[in-house]
């Protein structure tokens, strides 16, 4: 009997982003609604016929989404917090429209609410939005039923789907209590009142023709408590006989601890990440003997969907052969490890790789084609497939063989690191002093986290001077101008600490990465980070270096342009390994040093060049936390002596600033404590404040900026709510001799005219807390 192949989503952005254009021009109004659907179609019917063509068995639908596919389950659900389902009564707000204002805030025709709060899809550079509960949450479906919608859509094509849907546990689990939820309230508590609406949806599927349904449960890669098991059997017992046959996906990590959750429900499979990276290859014998005496299938994630590293058939063909011998073939599936949402689209358009190097990658689209080679491998078609896998053959030895000559001096410098360099001369206070010494700073001192606004101007600057269209002279007379107007704007306004604005910089990880040894860029690459807000990793190919400065040359220039103090701005090590393509034949850990050491050469030199503020930002310090406590320990210690690493090579009297995102303390509150920066800035401005009372019960010592506003919404906050802010943060726990006002991430998404009001904005209301409270 034949091995089926499956993929369990695919990438929504479109080969060239068609649906990034798509949904700014509708959200500008250059396009309509009926418009924007069609670009989407467009994208699905690709998708569809990528499958098809490559051999997959079982083909994703309903893995399209705007904007985030867990946002699209609380609209389906009618899961709208009251301001927006207030707004959408008052102004006649389409379902659209009600959504994209969930997910980043509206202001305009008299709508006036803030976005959703948003956070990282567990250790993924992916932000999902967080759906809101309390015990008054009523469930019921949508008038427009997605699922059901993009499944005839498919079926109309001539392409029968797999509708893939977050399964109601993950869904609630994700959520958070919303404000008018009480201390004891629990999102799970929901959940008798949840499946049946999941049923309901799971019998319109069937009815309109669908055979079977996923329903991703990712949480249970995480440590859960023992009772989950019985959520599980409350809840599958009743989806699993409502409607199509019921596959349960897990991916990111193992499940072993939790198998016990899925062992016996009634579903037709379960699917589990086989990805070696995620650490979660050592889950396949546990989990074939726990399900060995049930009539369960097994999806074997054998292809990574998180990685552009082409698989080792060979291998993944040997642990399916693994599994075939202990539960036959007619209960395996070869599947990507997660959804190829987090995967770029194609390598087809990528025209300045070698072909050396573009033959180590496989990217969404070539990864269907793996996924199908393997299964047709294991259904004893391997004549079929003979020529892909013996051109896989070679292509891993060479990469092999590639890998075996990085650079020797760039591993025996790391190896000969000496404890004393991972920490500061002088404990805060002695560094403070110095510091406050150097460049006196008002109470309440206000700051940027960086980037200014990204124009159109810009862009296209950069680009001509990419394409050789504008000479080196030219360009750098262009950035100058930009970081002269960035300087003169924040001393216009008041700002206390400023930044140049980073005009010359494309990206915050692209930018260093491109001037380091080890990496490799591509053209089209992208993937989704939030909405329309998409990255292009770069890739790290081989050991990593500092050859020259990268960015002592424009913060030398700003400083030049004031008497204020102009902060240097740097990504952190853990940031740029975290948001990049990581080798996988070497250690995080490695990479992450190596990095570190080529910062701490770029600190010293912007030290030397008398800049005395340096910003070496860690967003993904957190994200990066493996799922399972038991892995936490190892990452964070190497994860908090990269950032020491880069950073403590400087006197007393140069500030150490750095900044992160989505941070919830509360569990690795001494990782925070232990970097020992100077001043941290933090994203906080649509989190719950509870989050911040770890600074009250641990008396946090050295500087904190919460960020008194959302830079991912464009609405323009008013003076009197960022007072409001200032207020609240320091109730949370914020000490107010401590605290640095500015906005909670950097500005390089945001137009000039919100930026500008929003910072004027941001001046007035510390300039009153200074008088508010002296």
């Amino acid at each position: 009997m034949s091995v089926q192949s499956a993929v369990l989503g695919q990438s929504r952005i479109g080969p060239k982003r068609e649906a990034k254009k798509a949904v700014e021009a509708y959200w500008a109004d250059k396009i309509s609604a009926e418009d924007l659907q069609t670009a989407a179609k467009q994208i699905r019917a690709e998708n569809w016929k990528n499958a098809k063509d490559a051999g997959i068995d079982i083909i994703p639908s309903n893995d399209f989404s705007f904007y985030d596919h867990v946002l699209d389950v609380s609209v389906l659900f009618n899961n709208i917090p009251s301001k927006y389902a207030t707004a959408a009564k008052e102004h006649q707000l389409s379902s659209l429209d009600v959504m994209f204002a969930m997910g980043r805030g509206r202001q305009r025709d008299g709508v006036d609410v803030e976005a959703s709060e948003m956070k990282k899809w567990f250790d993924s550079n992916y932000h999902f939005i967080v759906p809101e509960f309390d015990s008054t949450t009523k469930f019921s479906l949508s008038s427009e039923v997605k699922p059901v919608i993009e499944y005839k859509e498919a079926k109309e094509a001539g392409y029968e789907t797999r509708p893939v849907i977050l399964g109601p546990i993950s869904y609630l689990l994700l959520g958070k209590a919303g404000k008018n939820a009480d201390s004891s309230f629990k999102p799970l508590s929901l959940l008798d009142t949840l499946v049946p609406v999941y049923a309901e949806l799971l019998k319109q599927l069937k009815e309109a023709g669908a055979q079977s349904v996923q329903l991703d449960e990712p949480v249970l890669v995480y440590d859960q408590p023992a009772e989950l098991a019985e959520s599980f059997k409350k809840a599958y017992g009743t989806l699993a006989i409502a409607g199509p046959a019921v596959t349960i996906a897990t991916y990111f990590g193992r499940i072993t601890e939790n198998i016990d959750c899925l062992k016996d429900l009634p579903v037709e499979a379960i699917h589990i990440d086989l990805d070696k990276a995620r650490g979660a290859p050592e889950q396949l014998e546990p989990v074939i003997e726990a399900i060995k005496g049930t009539k369960l299938k097994l999806s074997l994630g054998l292809v990574s969907g998180r990685n552009v590293w082409k698989a080792d058939l060979a291998n993944a063909i040997a642990v399916g052969q693994k599994a075939i011998d202990a539960l036959g073939a007619d209960r395996i599936v070869v599947a990507s490890s997660s959804s190829l949402l987090h995967t770029p689209v194609t390598l087809a358009n990528e025209t300045k790789l070698s072909e050396e190097v573009k033959d180590w990658f496989s990217f969404s689209t070539e990864k269907l084609a793996e996924v199908a080679t393997i299964a047709k491998a294991l259904s004893g078609k391997s004549d079929e497939v003979k020529d892909a896998l013996e051109k896989n053959k070679k292509s891993i030895a060479a990469r092999r063989e590639f890998e075996q000559k990085s650079d020797a001096a760039v591993r025996d410098r790391l190896a000969a690191v000496k404890p004393e360099m991972y920490n500061r001369k002088s404990p805060f206070p002695e560094r403070i002093a110095a510091q406050q010494k150097r460049f006196p700073l008002p109470k309440f001192p206000t700051t940027t986290i960086g980037s200014f606004p990204q124009t159109k101007e810009i862009r296209q600057a950069r680009a001509k001077f990419t394409k050789g269209e504008l000479s080196t002279e030219d360009y750098d007379k262009f950035i100058a101008s930009e970081i002269d107007n960035v300087i003169q704007f924040q001393e216009s306004i008041g700002i206390d600490v400023l930044v140049h604005g980073e005009p010359e910089r494309n990206d915050m990880v692209q930018y260093f990465g491109e001037q380091l040894e080890g990496f490799v860029f591509t053209e089209n690459a992208w993937v989704q980070s939030y909405g329309s807000r998409y990255v292009r990793p770069p890739i790290i190919v081989s050991d990593v270096s500092r050859p020259k400065p990268m960015t002592v040359k424009w913060s030398s220039y700003a400083q030049s342009k004031s008497k204020q103090p102009v902060k240097g701005m740097l990504t952190g090590p853990v940031t740029i390994l975290n948001w990049s393509f990581p080798r996988i034949d070497v250690s995080r850990e490695v990479q992450s040093k190596q990095l570190a050491l080529a910062l701490r050469d770029e600190v010293c030199d912007l030290e030397k060049a008398k800049i005395f503020a340096i910003q070496v930002d860690e967003p993904a310090i957190r994200e990066g936390l493996p799922l399972r406590r038991a892995d936490w320990d190892a990452y964070l210690r190497w994860a908090v002596d990269s950032f020491k690493l880069s950073t403590a090579g400087v006197e007393n009297d140069t500030q150490i600033h750095s900044h992160f995102c989505y941070s919830d303390f509360n569990d690795v509150w001494h990782v925070f404590q232990e970097l020992d920066a100077d001043v941290i800035s933090i994203e906080a401005s649509k989190s719950d404040l509870k989050l911040l009372e770890v600074f009250k019960r641990n008396a946090y010592a050295n500087d904190v900026g919460p960020g008194v506003y959302d830079i991912h919404s464009p609405r323009v906050p008013s003076v009197e709510e960022l007072k409001n802010k200032i207020k609240e943060f320091i109730q949370a726990g914020i000490r107010k001799d401590r605290m640095v006002v500015n906005p909670d991430c950097g500005l390089k998404t945001r137009g000039w005219g919100e930026t500008e009001e929003s910072l004027k904005n941001m001046v007035e209301a510390a300039k009153w807390a200074r008088e508010a409270f002296a």
